[in-house]
């Protein structure tokens, strides 16, 4: 993965396309500062979660951005959005990740919300990079409420 960033990088520089090689360099800056702070070379998932994370990250301001009718800067962060997604495997749908929370829900045995931990546990190897953790939350606590 830190490979094909940095080819990426390399191309996005001769092909002078500034915002490209900002999004990249910024990912490939922050990749470098988690192995940084935990002393240790990263995994392909643990570089795919901050891959993730960067996109919430943009998606998240993207909302705020709308609400200030900022809209040049909303296009912006759209375009580094699809410029990091990239490096994203595909996501699951909504009716994944339902079929998903189904069957951690029966493979865990969970009766009730105080089951949660444990649903989510089963869930986040399976969804991690894969689906927003939020969103896998919701169906959860949303399936296990109605037990």
């Amino acid at each position: 993965m830190k490979e094909t960033l940095l080819n990426d990088l390399k191309d996005a520089m001769k092909n002078r396309d500034e915002l490209k090689k900002n999004t990249i360099t910024m990912l490939r800056a922050a990749i470098l500062q988690v192995e940084k702070d935990s002393q240790k070379t990263l995994t392909e998932d643990e570089i795919l979660a901050i891959v993730a994370k960067e996109v919430k990250k943009r998606k998240d301001s993207m909302e705020d951005y709308k609400k200030g009718d900022r809209l040049d800067i909303v296009e912006q962060l759209e375009r580094e959005v699809e410029i990091l997604s990239k490096y994203l495997p595909k996501q699951l749908t909504n009716e994944e990740i339902v079929e998903l929370v189904n069957e951690a829900i029966s493979s865990t045995g969970a009766t009730s919300p105080r089951d949660m931990g444990k649903v989510m546990q089963y869930l986040r190897p399976k969804t991690a990079g894969k689906a927003d953790g939020k969103v896998v939350s919701d169906i959860v606590k949303e399936k296990l409420g109605k037990m």
